[in-house]
């Protein structure tokens, strides 16, 4: 029976050391959710809005907002998830308190009587007569391990008191502070709430001066995203062109769709490709507010907005840094554009657009984290990159390769 006890115990621990490391894991993973969504909103309000003497465009202010929003409600979001888990964390806790409770009164009560029994038969004479009134040795033996594994149990029972006390005392500071913690949280989160609903007044406020001429706002809109997607098909026609000029060397067909490699720009590819998802970030400082892909517009949900990488707003005269080893392909300046630094990594190719200032020429080998260039800030004190990862000819979504994007 005593066997039995300690083995349901031992499982019952063993189960509750498991939950609890489970709990521990998710909360982890939460907090860490909840410090990147944090620190995104630090940085947006550092690089976007904490010039209010800049006037920006309606459209780029909406653009802007929406970006702000979206993650002040993804803070939101994890900080409630994080919230209820530590209810539910908080009333397993309480659960496991109260069947503390239980056994220890239990085990008292049978510590107690156990006590009592032996107090009662605690003499040596007693203990000498029950071994001597033995039938045989055997018998005799078999008494004195009885009287022995008593005393063993005895002691067992009064460690398994202590245990169990110091448990309930561990258990009830840890509800404490899960308490505090989630009275944080929810602190927390009423304020996030408060600045989500004037973000939403303000972000209401500039969509009805836009409607009262949308059609203005969205021929703006179609304008930029033609100047985009002109700029892009000079990128891909020049990519195309490299990756000809790279067979025609290599005497293979040009028509190929993929880069003539030599055996070091083999490896170089490799190691880029290696680094998929720990490539560093191409500037110090900066935030995505548009990211890769189709997406619908925020000025007007009929219009699709494509883009073939990712625009980065960073800080005034903010340095743009090579994220590989690699070599200067083109440096290519566009009609109605900014100046745009082509690198390539073997048969990947990194593209920054829109700079003011250019530190390398075509040719030139470039380093890991080298500095490039200056991204050009624009009159209504906007400084933003447009950044591209391209495999051959196929465009690669940033946020795959660039680390924590």
């Amino acid at each position: 029976m005593r066997n039995k006890s300690l083995y349901i115990c031992v499982v019952c621990l063993l189960l509750n050391c498991f939950f609890v490391a489970a709990q521990s894991d998710k909360q982890k993973a939460l907090e860490a959710k909840r410090v990147k969504f944090q620190n995104e909103l630090k940085q947006l309000n550092a690089l976007l809005f904490s010039n209010k003497k800049e006037e920006k465009s309606v459209i780029s202010l909406v653009e802007d907002l929406n970006h702000k929003v979206s993650v002040r409600r993804n803070l939101i979001k994890v900080t409630n998830d994080q919230a209820n888990l530590l209810t539910r964390e908080i009333n397993a806790n309480q659960n496991e308190i109260s069947s503390l409770r239980d056994q220890l009164t239990t085990l008292k009560k049978e510590y107690a009587d156990m006590i009592v029994k032996s107090y009662k038969n605690k003499s040596e004479q007693s203990r000498v007569m029950f071994l001597l009134s033995s039938e045989n040795f055997r018998q005799a033996y078999k008494r004195l391990q009885y009287i022995k594994q008593y005393a063993d149990y005895q002691k067992e029972q009064g460690d398994l008191i202590k245990a169990k006390t110091q448990k309930l005392q561990e258990l009830n500071t840890d509800l404490l502070r899960q308490k505090k913690d989630k009275d944080q949280l929810v602190a927390e989160n009423r304020l996030a709430k408060k600045e989500l609903e004037k973000e939403l007044k303000e972000q209401e406020k500039l969509m009805s001066t836009i409607r009262k001429s949308m059609s203005s706002y969205t021929t703006k809109i179609k304008r930029k995203q033609q100047e985009i997607n002109e700029i892009d098909r000079e990128i891909n026609r020049i990519i195309r062109e490299e990756i000809a000029k790279s067979n025609r060397k290599a005497g293979k067909s040009s028509s190929s769709k993929g880069f003539a490699l030599t055996p070091e720009a083999k490896l170089i590819a490799k190691n880029f490709a290696s680094n998929k998802g720990k490539l560093p970030w191409p500037v110090e400082r900066g935030v995505v507010n548009l990211k890769y892909g189709t997406q619908r517009s925020p000025i007007d949900p009929t219009i699709e907005i494509k883009s073939t990488g990712v625009r980065i707003a960073t800080g005034r005269n903010a340095q743009v840094k090579a994220v590989f080893n690699g070599e200067v392909s083109r440096i290519i300046v566009v009609k109605n554009g900014n100046p745009i630094i082509m690198l390539r990594h073997g048969n990947y190719i990194t593209i920054y657009r829109n700079l003011s200032k250019i530190y390398v020429k075509k040719g030139e080998k470039v380093t890991t984290n080298q500095v490039i260039g200056e991204v050009f800030t624009n009159a209504e004190g906007e400084t933003v990159l447009s950044f591209a990862i391209f495999k051959d000819s196929k465009p690669q979504n940033p946020a795959h390769w660039i680390y924590k994007m």
